[in-house]
C-alpha cells in the first residue's frame, strides 16, 4: 500500500498489507485488516471495521461502527477462506454487519449502487443484487438472494434461503418467509401480494402497457391463459415470472 495515494488518519488501524486505492480516506479509529482491498475513492468512517476477507469496490462509503467481514454466524463455519464483496458505490450506514460466506458458496456480495441503512444485518452467503435499498434494521438469515431494484422497508426479517426477484418493494416489518416474484409489491401478515410496482417501474422507464402487462400476468398466474401481441418486453417479463415461479423451493407469496 502507498500511504501517500491515500488519506490515513494517524490513530486509524491500518495493516500495511491491505490493498487500499488512491483517494480512499480512512478516518480516525477506523480498523483495516491485512487481508483486506478496497477501491479508489472510498470513505472508511471512525469506528468502523473492515475485516479480513473484504473485498469493495470504488467510491464505497462505510460508516461509523459498520463491521465488514466478519465471520458467519453458522455453526458449520470451520475457519475456511471466504469473502464478503462490495461492488462499485455501496453506502454501508451506521453499524451495519455484513459476514463472509462460508464453504457452501464462498461469497457474500452486494452489488453496485446498493445502500443498506443502519443495523441492517447481511448473513453468511448472500447475494444482493444492484440499485438495492434495505431499510434501517432490515435482516437478511443465510443464504437470501436478492433481484436488482429491490426495496425492502425497515425491520423487516427474511428466512434463510429465501428469493426476493428483480423491481420487487416490501413494506416494512414484513416477515418473508416466502419467496417473492419479480415486480410486485408485497406486504402484511402473513406477507401477501399487494400489486405491481407501478411506481418504481414507471421510475425505471416502464410503460403503462408493459406495468399493465405485468398485472395482467399475475392475475393469470394459474391459469392457462393466452396473451396475444405481447412486445418482447412483455414477452420477457412474462417468462421471468413463470421462471422464477417455478423455481421456487418455499412456494411464493399470493
Amino acid at each position: 500500500m502507498n500511504r501517500e495515494q491515500v488519506n490515513i488518519h494517524p490513530l486509524a488501524v491500518v495493516d500495511d498489507q491491505a490493498i487500499i486505492g488512491v483517494g480512499t480516506v480512512v478516518q480516525a479509529f477506523a480498523v483495516v485488516e491485512a487481508d483486506v482491498q478496497v477501491g479508489s475513492d472510498c470513505t472508511i468512517m471512525s469506528h468502523a471495521v473492515v475485516k479480513n476477507g473484504t473485498r469493495m469496490g470504488d467510491a464505497c462509503t462505510i460508516f461509523h461502527g459498520a463491521v465488514v467481514g466478519a465471520d458467519p454466524q453458522d455453526l458449520k463455519y470451520a475457519g475456511e477462506s471466504t469473502f464478503v464483496k462490495l461492488g462499485d458505490r455501496v453506502v454501508v450506514r451506521e453499524y451495519c454487519t455484513l459476514n463472509r460466506g462460508t464453504a457452501a458458496n464462498t461469497d457474500t456480495i452486494i452489488g453496485d449502487d446498493t445502500l443498506l441503512m443502519a443495523y441492517v444485518h447481511v448473513a453468511h452467503d448472500c447475494i444482493i443484487g444492484h440499485h438495492c435499498i434495505l431499510a434501517n434494521a432490515v435482516t437478511l438469515a443465510g443464504h437470501v438472494e436478492i433481484g436488482h431494484y429491490v426495496t425492502i422497508g425497515g425491520m423487516s426479517a427474511v428466512q434463510q434461503f429465501v428469493k426476493i426477484g428483480d423491481h420487487v418493494y416490501l413494506g416494512g416489518a414484513c416477515k418473508v418467509r416466502k419467496d417473492v416474484p419479480p415486480f410486485i409489491k408485497a406486504a402484511r401478515e402473513p406477507l401477501k401480494y399487494i400489486g405491481v410496482n407501478k411506481i418504481g417501474l414507471q421510475r425505471r422507464g416502464f410503460t403503462d402497457e408493459r406495468i399493465d402487462n405485468i398485472r395482467k400476468f399475475y392475475e393469470n398466474l394459474d391459469e392457462d391463459f393466452e396473451y396475444n401481441g405481447l412486445t418482447q418486453e412483455s414477452q420477457m417479463d412474462k417468462e421471468h415470472i413463470e421462471a422464477f415461479a417455478k423455481k421456487s423451493k418455499f412456494g411464493i407469496v399470493r
